[in-house]
């Protein structure tokens, strides 16, 4: 197995027979022959008929198209409009795009479109999915599926709707009533030359993913607990599941092409940018397709640090960094290329976890984990072709306890940083030009929070012992930043806020629609479980109204004016 850059000397010992990646043969004696095209290649040697993967990467990552470009960053559970069932969709989040583009936007980053299991209860978090390859059908737009319609849709469109009375997200209920509309217009589909293709294209991995949701369906529980014969992807039970139920693993493939043509449409007028969480649910499809090369007892999280004391078990299983190499990187590769499809860029989650990633022993205290070394030359190597094929910037979220070599490696590979207003001590006129710049995330407090103190509030209230004094800082700096006064209105600080975030020397910068509403809590709060609502609190007003709102105009409008003019 090797990863390469495309300008290397590389050395070969022996003569070699290269199978590139789209047939074409040619011989290597001593040396690589130069002008071998970025790709997946074969090695065969000639003397033993021993075979090598060659990965051949162009080293470096795209960037961005220009260097001033601003949009919001989105969860899309709760970007629901009128027309949503309970949930945001894809149809919104193309509004939303379309709005944006409107106002000089060019970006939205949203949060993880990844699939999670097909059951109840949903899994609320984006970042425990059932599988980072395949996308979740809750963020379907039911009438746009091809054959909607008809008084039965209008009945559960109308139920789904009367979710949106809720500030909380219901996912049970949304499931149950979106299932129930795609098996119906599934009973009516009468086939599409492109889903035939799309079938096609996606190969075997689509079908083993849609294989694992029938299975779901009929034996309940966590795969490991399933029987012998399914409980692997190569069991021998498997295929002769897949015929006897060809029809509904066809549906769980049609649900996929549905999501592509949507997720496609959302990115049109913008540079769509997907998130990829670190890992994959223990008991969801990836893990049961990939489980050969992950590591058996093991989670990742994080070690303590100053905004959780404890340390975090994520509980999600890492790739074994040698077993990984040793797939020659095809579950890592056909991974960014899932989610960097339909996009301008990739936001990748935990970035650092490419050079290392902090292991706990499942069972155990979080502190009581250790770091593992990754190979990161080949994992970057392999990241940058991916961004170079898709035409789409990468962004690393290396948030957190970070090596300083790490930073300075992402920057030499094109990976723009993640810089976060309330972590920096200095103005964002100095942050570096290759970075994503925002003033909060999903796991931090919104400015409303942090200002009106409701944030803190809301941890000391759920004994997570904030560290007051820390937030106290925050806030100061924030305000000496703006020159405001302590008392000063929300409204005030929120716009200004943004016309300091509008200076960053970021190439990117983004904002949300909960500072920019003034919204007190976080969509996420680390540390907790039942405590606190983590994923599922809607924006307090419908899209329509959120987008005519004067303060989200007045965030558009600072952002258009300071990018255009710093």
């Amino acid at each position: 197995m090797r990863v390469v850059r495309h300008d290397d000397d590389v050395s070969l010992p022996g003569p070699w027979e290269l199978t590139l990646e789209d047939g074409t043969s040619m011989t290597a004696h001593g040396r690589l022959p130069p002008g071998v095209p970025c790709g997946y290649h074969q090695l065969r040697r000639a003397t033993d008929g021993q075979t090598m993967r060659l990965i051949v990467s162009p080293g470096r990552c795209r960037l961005p198209s220009g260097q001033r470009a601003w949009g919001w960053a989105v969860q899309l559970p709760a970007l629901r409009s009128r027309r949503s069932w309970g949930i945001g969709d894809l149809a919104d989040l193309r509004s939303l795009a379309q709005w944006s583009a409107g106002q000089g936007a060019s970006t939205v980053l949203v949060s993880p479109l990844h699939a999670s299991r097909p059951a109840v209860p949903q899994q609320a978090s984006p970042y425990f999915p059932s599988s980072r390859c395949w996308r979740n059908p809750l963020y379907l737009r039911i009438e746009e599926v091809p054959g909607a319609g008809g008084a039965e849709l209008h009945r559960l469109a109308a139920a789904g709707q009367a979710l949106n009375e809720q500030r909380l997200v219901q996912r049970p209920r949304v499931w149950e009533l979106k299932l129930g509309a795609l098996e119906r217009l599934w009973d009516r589909f009468g086939g599409d030359p492109d889903f035939d293709h799309y079938c096609d294209a996606e190969g075997p991995l689509l079908t083993r993913y849609a294989a694992f949701c029938a299975l779901s369906e009929v034996h309940l529980g966590a795969w490991p607990q399933w029987p012998a014969e399914v409980r692997h992807p190569e069991g021998a039970g498997v295929s002769a599941f897949v015929s006897r139920h060809r029809h509904r693993v066809l549906f769980h493939q049609w649900l996929q092409w549905l999501l592509d043509r949507q997720v496609a449409r959302a990115g049109v007028d913008v540079d769509l940018v997907q998130d990829l969480a670190v890992g994959v649910d223990p008991n969801g499809a990836d893990a049961w397709m990939w489980q050969d090369v992950l590591a058996p007892g093991m989670a990742v999280g994080a070690p303590p640090d100053g905004f959780n004391r404890l340390g975090q078990d994520w509980g999600l299983p890492p790739f074994d960094p040698w077993k990984l190499r040793a797939a020659g990187y095809e579950p890592f590769a056909r991974t960014l290329r899932a989610n960097l499809r339909d996009g301008g860029g990739l936001r990748v989650d935990h970035v650092m976890g490419l050079f290392r990633q902090y292991w706990v022993p499942l069972g155990t205290d979080p502190r009581q984990g250790a770091y593992v070394r990754y190979p990161s030359n080949d994992l970057l190597g392999v990241l940058a072709l991916e961004s170079d094929r898709a035409r789409a910037f990468i962004v690393g979220e290396d948030l957190g306890t970070v090596e300083p070599f790490v930073r300075e490696e992402l920057a030499r590979r094109n990976v723009l940083s993640s810089r976060v207003l309330w972590f920096e001590d200095g103005s964002p006129r100095d942050f570096p030009a290759r970075s994503m710049a925002s003033i909060s995330t999903h796991d931090l407090p919104t400015v409303a929070g942090l200002w009106t103190g409701a944030d803190l509030s809301d941890q000391q209230r759920l004994a997570l012992e904030p560290d007051a004094a820390a937030v106290d800082a925050v806030r100061s700096r924030l305000r000496d930043l703006l020159g405001l006064a302590d008392n000063a209105p929300l409204d005030e600080v929120i716009v200004a806020a943004h016309r300091l975030l509008a200076e960053a020397a970021s190439a990117v910068v983004t904002a949300s629609l909960e500072d920019a509403l003034g919204v007190l809590e976080r969509p996420n709060m680390p540390g907790t479980t039942d405590g606190w609502p983590n994923w599922s609190l809607a924006l307090p007003v419908p899209l329509e109204r959120a987008l005519s709102d004067p303060r989200v105009v007045a965030v558009a409008d600072t952002l258009r004016r300071g990018r255009a003019s710093s």
